[in-house]
């Protein structure tokens, strides 16, 4: 007789035979974002309406890889991974992980690089010139309000170049870490290693992962499994659909969850080998209205596009 077996069940067998984590690749993790955040500015593409901004960000990617090259910040220590293993929590989690200066060298790394453009927006150039007068406590300030997803006092221009300076420390941090040493939460829809949010998920077409769902972390960029089919925000199986953008792109759609309302892009790597997460996610801000006239909102926002409406 055929075995037939629960959604709970067929998780756990699934969590026990793949890849559960992919961590951030250091080399490429920000230069792959800035060439698909041009690819995605383009004529005919999805970001096209907005392609000056996603030209920026693609700049401030730039910026973001050269600024990761530059940095190693301190690893957590045994006794430190052995106790978030104990207790089911992130390893370098973003509540209580004692930063270093780093981050804000990268900081101004990050302006410099910026102000440095020729054809800058002097908006952008004013922010950048801002955040380098900034004293080392009201930017740490600054950090904590972000990282704690909270919406005042912000400065709404800033946060976008103040959250690409974190990615870049918490990339640094979790490109650096043994699998081994992130333990599995008991919280599915939170980053294991630093406990942020995801901003999307994928689903991956490489011979590892080939047809597996992967969320992915909006600060530190690891990605870990979810089954498909179920909302990455509530856990519910019940009430999902997958909405899209009229002949808009075959690889990306919005997941939308009827027991809590809300949705997350999910992207499909076997229709667009190009896809990266917080790129493709940030270009289709139309599917993001067309969601919101229809009464779902985000779980959560994209770190480059500060919006804490």
């Amino acid at each position: 007789m055929q075995r037939i077996l629960d959604p709970g069940q067929i998780e756990a067998f699934a969590q026990r035979n793949i890849q559960r984590l992919r961590l951030p690749d250091r080399a490429r993790v920000f230069s792959t974002r800035a060439a698909r955040l041009r690819q995605q500015s383009e004529r005919g593409a999805v970001g096209h309406s907005i392609g000056d901004y996603l030209q920026l960000m693609a700049h401030l990617a730039d910026a973001q890889q050269a600024a990761l090259a530059t940095i190693e910040p301190a690893l957590p220590t045994a006794e430190q991974i052995a106790h978030a293993r104990t207790f089911h929590m992130p390893v370098v989690p973003v509540g209580s992980w004692q930063r270093e200066e780093q981050w804000r060298e990268s900081l101004r790394s990050i302006c410099d690089a910026l102000a440095a453009l020729p054809d800058i927006p002097i908006p952008v150039r004013s922010v950048c010139d801002r955040l380098r007068a900034l004293e080392p406590e009201q930017l740490e300030a600054q950090a904590e309000t972000l990282l704690a997803t909270q919406t005042s006092p912000v400065d709404a221009a800033s946060a976008p170049f103040v959250m690409a300076a974190l990615q870049v420390y918490w990339v640094a941090l979790a490109s650096r870490m043994s699998i081994d040493a992130i333990g599995e939460l008991d919280v599915p829809g939170v980053c294991p290693t630093c406990g942020s949010l995801p901003v999307a998920s994928v689903v991956r077409a490489d011979s590892r992962s080939q047809g597996l769902r992967y969320l992915h972390c909006a600060l530190c960029a690891t990605e870990w499994h979810m089954v498909r089919v179920k909302c990455s925000h509530c856990q519910s199986t019940k009430g999902i659909s997958y909405q899209s953008i009229e002949n808009g792109p075959r690889g990306l759609r919005a997941e939308c969850c009827d027991t809590c309302h809300t949705y997350r892009k999910i992207l499909y790597q076997e229709e667009d080998v190009a896809v990266e997460p917080v790129a493709d996610d940030l270009a289709s801000l139309a599917l993001d209205l067309l969601l919101g006239e229809a009464g779902y909102r985000r779980a959560n926002p994209n770190p480059l596009l500060w919006n804490p409406s």
